[in-house]
């Protein structure tokens, strides 16, 4: 699959599937978890949840979780890109399904979010996923955001949040936040979209991953390919947990250093594309040079 392929995922997919132990905490729409390409993958919805599943298939909320779902979780053979389906995923819905059709990247109020994303560290994950842009916050609100994910720093959990698709330069509270790692959308020749969201905390700190015309799972029975970081989000925070899985006593510094900086110099306000398998080498590096005498 070209979209692994552009980040080095697939030898490292091939080492391992994931570990049930390795919790992603999925902070969007609902998931049909009936979905034939789910049904052995360890899903569980936590508390915050307005209800079990989609209650209607055809729902933005429904389609967008369900898809992103599908990149991290989807069994390995499907058309998504399933990069983690032995991971455990907490699903913790945070759009309601009357959502407007025409949004592309669903937004969060901050102080809902923050709230979802202590759920998702209280239910035990160790790497939580965004692919959601912030619709504008108070202050009140912002500070609420930034006590989470103050919180997930010394918890120890890693935050992987879509940069946006706006075509703008510059942050926002989720971003800017010194612990989260902002994803930007590249297209199949290994270039950044025009439309993501560009600017020094996201060159400094973030990471591009494949955002154009990815294939993933649908709550419809229909798969249409789909773009954007939202889309880019997950391959970053499935190579997180696939990290975590082959190296369980690494720390969250270590894992997001190694996600972070196992690629090419950060000169701009563009982030480098991942690279999981350099991310692998310098955690297997690191842990021969923790053993020898």
């Amino acid at each position: 699959m070209i979209s692994l392929d552009l980040v080095k995922l697939t030898a490292l997919m091939d080492r391992t599937r994931g570990s049930p132990e390795i919790s992603i905490g999925l902070i969007d729409g609902p998931v049909a978890r009936n979905h034939p390409d789910l049904a052995e993958s360890c899903i569980r919805e936590i508390r915050g949840s307005a209800g079990v599943g989609c209650q209607s298939a055809n729902s933005l909320a429904c389609l967008h979780g369900t898809f992103v779902a599908g990149i991290l979780s989807a069994r390995r053979g499907a058309s998504a890109p399933a990069i983690c389906p032995g991971c455990t995923l907490l699903v913790r819905p945070l759009f309601g399904e009357g959502a407007g059709q025409n949004e592309h990247l669903p937004s969060a109020n901050a102080n809902e979010l923050a709230v979802a994303i202590l759920d998702c560290i209280e239910a035990g994950a160790r790497v939580i996923n965004l692919s959601l842009a912030l619709a504008q916050p108070s202050m009140r609100d912002e500070r609420a955001l930034e006590a989470a994910l103050d919180h997930a720093i010394r918890q120890g959990v890693v935050i992987v949040a879509a940069a946006g698709n706006q075509n703008t330069l510059g942050s926002t509270a989720i971003t800017r936040h010194p612990w989260v790692i902002p994803v930007v959308a590249y297209d199949r020749q290994g270039r950044p979209l025009a439309y993501s969201n560009f600017g020094s905390s996201i060159g400094r700190r973030g990471l591009g991953a494949p955002g154009d015309r990815v294939v993933s799972l649908s709550s419809d029975g229909k798969t249409p390919p789909a773009s954007g970081t939202s889309v880019a989000t997950p391959f970053i925070t499935g190579t997180i947990a696939l990290l975590w899985s082959v190296f369980p006593a690494a720390s969250a510094q270590h894992v997001k250093l190694a996600a972070t900086h196992a690629t090419t110099r950060r000169t701009s306000v563009v982030p480098p594309l991942l690279d999981a398998w350099g991310a692998y080498q310098m955690l297997a590096a690191t842990n021969l040079k923790r053993f020898m005498p």
